[in-house]
């Protein structure tokens, strides 16, 4: 009787460990991205580079690839490092700004369009 006591409780410890682990990534992968660059400094070069295209939000382009967030995440864009390296190597049709813009700029822009998609723009 003992024996399946011990058994059960170590069965339990086990459970309690992965669920806690679960929460844990679960709690990550829904965390809002971190902003690392100057959202003001973006949204004026965003403004003079980016609005031609992209005003609020949208893509006239390719319209069903807005910078909205649920369509960042649909692309697999919704992270600093995407969208910086999307601003920087461009995909057709967008071209690259990487030869225009400092290392600094897109970063900027990109963490200003990571802010306007948490606020939907």
């Amino acid at each position: 009787m003992l024996l399946v006591l011990i058994k059960r409780r170590a069965l339990l410890k086990k459970l309690l460990s992965v669920i806690l682990v679960a929460i844990a990534l679960f709690s990550f992968a829904l965390a809002t991205p971190a902003l690392a660059g100057d959202a003001a400094k973006g949204k004026q070069l965003f403004i003079s580079e980016c609005n031609a295209c992209h005003q609020g939000g949208k893509n006239l382009i390719l319209a069903p690839k807005t910078l909205k967030k649920a369509d960042l995440e649909k692309y697999d864009r919704y992270s600093l490092e995407a969208i910086i390296s999307q601003i920087t190597n461009g995909k057709s049709p967008m071209p690259g700004f990487g030869g225009h813009l400092e290392p600094a700029q897109i970063e900027d822009v990109a963490t200003y369009v990571l802010e306007q998609a948490e606020k939907g723009w």
